[in-house]
């Protein structure tokens, strides 16, 4: 009877460590296969009264590469809900076949809030651009949180366009800037006069990220361009977007 009882007892602990095992398992399974978009809530061009949001291409590109490539996408914006979309380009085929998508209408009408996020889910986060950011995202300690957490855990951060205003004030738990000292690009000073909008953003996101430390690197107006500095992913202008896209899938790769 004694043997039965410790036979019965083995049995139940290699149980036990098979089933935490599998849920381990499945766990990062499911994990490695989401990543985060945040887009902006901010829908005005400062005082002008002119509408922005979030750049369509600058989602729906890097939505269709890690989509097709199996990944599930949950997007965020600083206040939830429903965000605004500037650039509505249906002639753009990547941008009818996602926006027309039942999937991609759920969750861009019902962002998450930055406090239903967990970011231990997340292996990449992927910072949208559009004008919209330059007001919402610099400041957004708990968009920072989130973006910190998943790079402190081994992930990825990238971002497009004006996409990287999230990352200019975003300090690890060391007190350092994240982008001191790395290879970072975004939309040029260049780029921002192109569009005539150098002087209606609140500041040229060009000049902020150098002033964080950043190594700029940036190619001509609305040429694709994209930094990789290890786990940080940059890229110039909506051109980029899709090759940012590609960087990511292929850094979550390694």
């Amino acid at each position: 009877m004694k043997k039965l009882c410790v036979i019965v007892f083995i049995l139940s602990v290699i149980f036990n460590i098979s089933a935490r095992d599998s849920n381990i398992y499945q766990n990062n399974q499911h994990m490695e296969k989401r990543v985060l978009f945040v887009v902006t809530s901010h829908d005005k061009m400062g005082d002008t009264g002119k509408p922005t949001g979030y750049t369509l291409a600058e989602v729906t590109h890097p939505w269709k590469v890690l989509r097709d490539a199996g990944y599930e996408i949950d997007i965020v914006s600083p206040k939830g809900g429903k965000a605004p979309v500037d650039g509505f380009d249906m002639n753009d085929p990547v941008n009818k076949e996602v926006w027309e998508s039942e999937e991609y209408q759920d969750k861009i009408n019902s962002t998450l809030k930055p406090e239903e996020v967990n970011p231990s889910q997340y292996p990449a986060i992927f910072y949208a651009g559009g004008h919209g950011t330059m007001w919402d995202f610099p400041d957004n300690a708990d968009i920072q949180r989130i973006g910190r957490a998943i790079y402190e855990a081994g992930g990825i951060i990238s971002a497009v366009c004006h996409g990287p205003a999230g990352l200019i004030n975003l300090k690890l738990s060391d007190g350092n800037y994240l982008i001191d000292g790395r290879k970072i690009n975004s939309f040029t000073n260049e780029e921002e006069k192109e569009v005539k909008a150098d002087e209606i953003v609140p500041f040229l996101l060009e000049n902020k990220l150098k002033e964080r430390g950043a190594d700029y690197e940036k190619s001509g107006n609305w040429q694709v361009h994209v930094a990789v500095d290890g786990r940080i992913i940059t890229g110039q202008n909506p051109q980029s977007a899709k090759a940012v896209g590609e960087a990511i899938l292929q850094q979550i790769g390694k």
